[in-house]
């Protein structure tokens, strides 16, 4: 076996134990793993950030069943409307973007409805 085969994949100390050991301790297992999940552990902490953001921005503005407000405050809160989990067609064609049990349906001249969804 050579020198970097006895070596941990983090920290680089002598490996005892098991031939095919990797890495020396839990420590360095996680920090490795870590590592390795980076990038993608980024994307989706960015992305459930967003959703949690516009979720707590329709909450505040929507305090009952529904309300109406302008786009251009939801936007002005910091409202990000290329992020939803769900959409919904209603029978007449409307579609609502849902983030979570919040729904926003575009309406004309930049007005857009808000609705909880009551999942009971």
């Amino acid at each position: 076996m050579s020198e970097a085969e006895n070596q941990c994949l983090e920290c680089d100390d002598k490996l005892i134990g098991r031939a095919d050991k990797k890495l020396c301790s839990d420590q360095c297992r996680n920090s490795y793993n870590n590592k390795l999940n980076r990038d993608s552990n980024n994307l989706v902490r960015n992305v459930n950030h967003t959703l949690r953001k516009n979720r707590r921005i329709l909450t505040t503005i929507c305090k009952k069943d529904k309300a109406t407000t302008s786009k251009d405050k939801l936007l002005q809160a910091g409202y990000n409307f290329n992020y939803f989990t769900n959409t919904y067609v209603t029978k007449q064609g409307s579609v609502y973007h849902f983030v979570y049990d919040m729904g926003v349906l575009e309406l004309e001249s930049e007005k857009v409805l808000i609705v909880r969804r009551d999942d009971d």
